[in-house]
């Protein structure tokens, strides 16, 4: 018997096509913005250099028992992974440091495949800024500066792109 078709996949870079989001406030208890508050928000992704992070893990545990030699594991608890985004610096003004300066609470909102209304590929990570550093080099690169995030509860991942007003 063989096997059943292959799913197509028609892939696509994340570079150019992914949007972050700062949005300072979102209504519902769900985590899903609106149109209007995405709107509200601030699109970082042009200063984006690097990312790391944005994901949920899960830290499973070990269940070892003496009837066998392998140890299995179970599901734990659920975390974010540490996440960060590091920034070109800008050489006259300040708006991104200002925008995230440390304690700043609020909503980093990714939109996976872009704005494309209605498709479930939109995270949103409620977070609080730890930290903002400046990176120093003395090589031949643009100057950067990196904002550490802490993740203050449950992302919501795989949400519908709010659809855009009429």
């Amino acid at each position: 018997m063989p096997l059943p078709p292959l799913v197509p996949v028609e892939k696509y870079s994340r570079r150019g096509v992914s949007q972050f989001l700062f949005v300072p406030t979102i209504a519902a208890p769900s985590m899903i913005p609106t149109r209007a508050e995405l709107v509200a928000g601030t699109n970082l992704t042009a200063g984006i250099a690097e990312l790391d992070g944005w994901n949920s893990e899960n830290q499973a545990i070990e269940v070892p028992d003496m009837s066998d030699t392998f140890d299995g594991t179970i599901p734990g608890s659920d975390k974010a992974a540490d996440s960060s985004l590091t920034f070109y610096e800008d050489s006259t003004t300040n708006v991104t440091e200002e925008l995230l300066k440390k304690g700043t609470v609020g909503y980093i909102v990714i939109l996976r495949k872009g704005d494309v209304p209605t498709n479930k590929s939109m995270d949103v990570f409620p977070i609080r800024v730890g930290s903002v550093q400046p990176a120093y080099t003395a090589d031949n690169e643009a100057a950067k500066f990196t904002v550490n995030f802490s993740v203050t509860s449950r992302p919501v991942q795989g949400a519908a792109v709010p659809a855009a007003a009429p």
